[in-house]
């Protein structure tokens, strides 16, 4: 299976359209960033507006912080902030806040997008859930 989406991929072409359909098309939401110290939203999937209410007009060029709230776990922030900082992956549970203000619980990944060795953004997906 790897053999064969690698294979798929070393086309640039194919490699952007199977990227865009993967991204569309995703129950989960798919967030980018990029990879400066302000970390501003660079994209947001349709799945991000189900998710959250706000359309990728509302959420490009503002941080993924525009989602935190009174009851976010300030110690998950922290992991994150961390794992950003040293380049590593991650993954965690926190209450987030919808457009409407709604809270929900959102487990998310969050991944580094390499090119030369060099992160160039990063990737966050992510899902609603039931419990922390």
């Amino acid at each position: 299976m790897a053999k064969a989406i690698n294979t798929l991929l070393d086309d640039d072409g194919a490699n952007l359209e199977t990227l865009k359909v993967l991204a569309e098309n995703s129950f989960d939401a798919v967030l980018m960033t990029d990879a400066t110290a302000k970390g501003a939203i660079t994209y947001a999937n349709s799945a991000f507006k189900k998710l959250t209410g706000y359309t990728q007009a509302e959420v490009v060029g503002k941080t993924p912080r525009i989602l935190q709230g009174p009851a976010t776990d300030k110690a998950v922030i922290d992991r994150l902030r961390t794992a950003l900082a040293t380049g590593k992956r991650f993954e965690g549970k926190a209450i987030n806040y919808k457009k409407d203000k709604t809270p929900f619980i959102m487990h998310w990944r969050v991944l580094p997008v390499r090119r030369g060795g060099k992160i160039v953004a990063w990737m966050a997906i992510q899902r609603e859930t039931s419990g922390l």
